[in-house]
């Protein structure tokens, strides 16, 4: 049995160790290259290390007129952190209420819900758009920001929810003895014993933002209210061939957001795993 469990451990590291190369690799490769020269891309392996590395790359990128980096950078981190600030809000409350609140037809509305993680986002996308026209929000961003403060999503609901069923319920029984509202007992009891799960919630909708290329590209049509995903883009076929530009673009695109799982890991791996998603 011990040498059993022993040969199980050992396929089990295995395969996440092959599965982190694999993850690992695009990133080291768009690395390496954003900080070689185009004649050493040309002579040597993609996968060899910058014999002369060089910054020139994200200085050119940062200085091109057509990419407006900086422009692109602030659009990006308006849309991305007020909507995920939507997101914990309304995601919460919501699913404060299914976990906490029993009222009638609460099951059948939250079978109801999850059913709607089936559901397309291509199939209401024509829909939405003409709904946001009617409202004149076309070439702005508030279709990306203000439906977060609408539900959340149902995927966040579902994940907070499932957080605050474990939380036990002798403690609202408590805060109730002491005349709190379920607002109180929502803001000062369950809020602050689900850091974890909202950390693990606020930095999934700034990542999802923050890489979304559809919604940005639909409903902004201006160059200097687009954001960074659709202005790589852009950059992309005005420098096609040239690697060591596009590879410092999507890397300075990716800094942010590693920063971000740095800070974030403790939280999000004990939310992940505290919600019983494994």
């Amino acid at each position: 049995m011990k040498s059993r469990l022993t040969l199980g451990s050992v396929v089990i590291v295995c395969l996440l160790i092959l599965g982190s190369v694999m993850f690992v690799l695009p990133f080291y490769t768009s690395t390496v290259t954003a900080f070689k020269s185009p004649a050493e891309i040309a002579t040597s392996s993609t996968w060899s290390l910058p014999t002369h590395p060089t910054f020139s790359n994200f200085g050119e990128v940062l200085a091109n007129p057509n990419l407006s980096f900086v422009r692109l950078f602030f659009n990006t981190c308006l849309i991305a952190f007020l909507s995920a600030l939507g997101v914990l809000l309304s995601s919460s409350a919501v699913a404060y209420a299914f976990a906490r609140i029993k009222f009638p037809g609460r099951d059948r509305l939250f079978i109801v819900l999850l059913a709607t993680m089936m559901l397309p986002g291509i199939v209401t996308m024509i829909p939405t758009y003409l709904l946001f026209k009617v409202f004149g929000w076309i070439n702005t961003p508030l279709p990306l920001i203000v439906p977060a403060f609408f539900g959340g999503g149902a995927f966040n609901i579902f994940l907070l929810r499932q957080f605050f069923l474990g939380i036990p319920r002798d403690l609202d029984e408590a805060a109730i003895l002491d005349g709190a509202s379920h607002w109180i007992i929502f803001t000062k009891v369950i809020a602050p014993l689900s850091k974890a799960a909202l950390a693990t919630v606020g930095v999934l909708s700034v990542i999802y933002n923050w890489r979304d290329f559809m919604a940005p590209l639909v409903y902004l049509n201006s160059p200097d209210r687009q954001t960074l995903e659709i202005g790589l883009s852009t950059y992309n076929n005005l420098k096609t061939q040239q690697w060591h530009l596009l590879m410092a673009g999507s890397v300075m695109v990716m800094i942010p957001l590693i920063i971000l799982f740095f800070f974030g890991q403790r939280f999000f791996v004990k939310g992940i795993t505290m919600t019983g998603i494994k």
